[in-house]
């Protein structure tokens, strides 16, 4: 499917693997990285860091986020899946006759090796 190709249709979003998961939502890759250092890596409890600690709280307060996030996965182990620049669909995008065209060219319509 094609996407749209306006850029106010798109977002950065990371998940964490902790329990529970954490999703966040940013406009790009650059905000990303601060919210995560923010709401994920800043509310860490200091005991969870180890030896780690030091690096972490100086990249925060000299605000090396990219450090910031990496050290923080070294030290806790919890890794981080981002995705810097993803499609936002809305009902726009997706009307009726889009979606009607769209099912008839797709991948699962085509003709199986079987005689599908």
């Amino acid at each position: 499917m094609n996407e749209p190709q306006s850029p106010s249709h798109r977002v950065a979003y990371a998940v964490t693997h902790d329990d529970p998961p954490q999703v966040l939502i940013a406009v790009n890759e650059s905000v990303l990285t601060r919210l995560v250092a923010l709401e994920v890596v800043a509310k860490t409890h200091p005991d969870e860091v180890g030896h780690h600690l030091g690096a972490i709280r100086a990249a925060l307060l000299e605000e090396r986020w990219d450090e910031v996030v990496a050290t923080w996965i070294e030290a806790t182990g919890t890794s981080v899946d981002a995705f810097p620049d993803e499609v936002v669909w809305a009902e726009a995008d997706l009307d009726s006759e889009r979606t009607a065209l769209e099912l008839r060219v797709a991948l699962i319509f085509e003709d199986h090796a079987d005689g599908g």
